[in-house]
């Protein structure tokens, strides 16, 4: 008996799909293998990439840098705590690090500082200045924490996500 002319020709299509998607797995798997090394040996540093970085992140003491942190944090107690609490001023600032990850990652700087908060009370504030972290890319970024009050854990243990 033989086989009709539709079942042939969809049995030679399937095993072309087949045929195909063998192909392109193998050029897959070769790419990997052969790219990796390639990859590792070449870790340029952010400021040689296609959409370089400049490596120019603002100071620990930079003005702009502590009213975002003074004012985000504000705006934070009130909207989602319903507290009153601000900070009041800064002291006893001190550099944790730069670019801790190594040159080829976003350029970084790790800072703590004292703060007087509107209770009276001293806290710590941790924080991380990123270049181009800033809204959709544009200057900096800066993510803080402040010891003690941390009450979604976000930083948790203690801020230690903010002081790499």
């Amino acid at each position: 008996m033989r086989t009709p002319l539709f079942a042939s020709i969809a049995g030679y299509v399937f095993a072309g799909y087949v045929f195909a998607g063998l192909v392109l797995a193998g050029l897959v798997l070769a790419g990997s293998v052969f790219a990796a090394p390639a990859a590792l040996a070449g870790n340029p540093p952010a400021e040689h990439r296609y959409l370089p970085y400049t490596g120019s992140v603002p100071a620990c003491t930079d003005d702009a840098v502590l009213g975002r942190i003074q004012s985000r944090f504000a705006q934070k107690e009130s909207e989602y705590w319903n507290s009153s609490l601000t900070i009041a001023g800064y002291d006893r600032f001190h550099e944790l690090g730069y670019r801790t990850e190594g040159r080829s990652f976003i350029p970084r700087r790790y800072c703590t500082a004292r703060v007087l908060m509107s209770d009276q009370r001293y806290r710590q504030v941790s924080y991380q200045i990123g270049e181009g972290l800033g809204i959709i890319g544009w200057g900096f970024g800066v993510d803080f924490c402040v010891s003690g009050l941390d009450r979604n854990l976000a930083y948790a243990p203690a801020c230690r996500v903010v002081q790499h």
